[in-house]
C-alpha cells in the first residue's frame, strides 16, 4: 500500500493512455468514493460528474475539447461540474449537519448567510462552484494514483458547446476535464519538471 508521500511523488500528468486497457467501473467507483472525502464549504458538495466512457460520448467530447487525442484514448474522461446554486436550501446536504447534532435554527441561519452574504452575486456563486469542485478534482487525481490509475486534467474545451452537447443546465459550470486510465508504455514519460518550493512561494508576514 502506498503512503501519501509516495502518491504525491508518483502522480504525473499522463498525455498518452493505453487505449487497449480499460478502467473497470468498480475501480472508478472506489476512486470517486475515496475522493469525495475532500472538504467543501459547509459540506455542501456542490459537484456532479459525467463519466464519458462510450465511443459516441468520447467523440462528442473530443469535438468540443480541442480534439485532444487523450479523450479518445483514455478509457474514461470525467466532466467535472460545479453547481452555482449549490448553496441554496434546495441542497439536501445542508441537513447532514442535523445528523451530528446541529440545531435546525442554526442550519437555517447558515443557509440565509450563504444566500445573502457569502454567495449573493453571480461572481460569488460561480466562484463557490469552481473552488469547491476544484478540491474534488485534485482529490480524484490522487485517489486514482492510490489505485494505480493515471490521470490528466484539462481546461482546454469550449464550455458553451460542451454544455449543449451533454445537456448541462445553465446553473452548472464545467470546471475541468479529467482523463483516467493507464499510461501507454510505448510512449515516453519525461522526467518531472522543476517545482518552485517553500523558499520561492512562501512569504511570512
Amino acid at each position: 500500500m502506498k503512503d501519501l508521500k509516495e502518491i504525491y511523488e508518483e502522480r504525473r500528468s499522463v498525455n498518452f493512455f493505453d487505449k487497449n486497457k480499460d478502467l473497470d467501473e468498480e475501480t472508478l467507483k472506489k476512486i470517486i468514493d475515496l475522493a469525495v472525502l475532500t472538504p467543501s464549504a459547509f459540506n455542501l458538495q456542490p459537484w456532479e460528474i459525467i463519466a464519458v466512457k462510450t465511443l459516441e460520448a468520447k467523440e462528442k467530447l473530443y469535438n468540443v475539447a480541442l480534439k485532444q487525442p487523450k479523450i479518445l484514448d483514455a478509457p474514461v474522461t470525467l466532466i467535472m461540474l460545479g453547481d452555482k446554486n449549490g448553496f441554496t436550501e434546495n441542497n439536501p446536504a445542508w441537513w447532514y449537519m442535523k445528523d451530528v447534532g446541529m440545531p435546525e435554527d442554526k442550519i437555517l441561519g447558515n443557509i440565509e448567510f450563504a444566500k445573502n452574504v457569502l454567495y449573493n452575486t453571480d461572481l460569488k456563486a460561480n466562484n463557490f462552484a469552481v473552488r469547491n469542485t476544484s478540491f474534488l478534482c485534485m482529490s480524484i487525481m490522487y485517489a486514482a494514483k492510490y489505485y494505480g490509475v493515471d490521470s490528466h486534467a484539462m481546461i482546454g474545451f469550449e464550455e458553451d458547446k460542451l454544455k449543449e452537447a451533454f445537456g448541462i443546465p445553465n446553473n452548472k459550470v464545467v470546471v475541468l476535464l479529467i482523463s483516467l486510465g493507464y499510461f501507454d508504455d510505448s510512449k515516453t514519460l519525461y522526467p518531472r519538471l522543476k517545482r518552485n518550493g517553500y523558499d520561492k512561494i512562501v512569504k511570512i508576514v
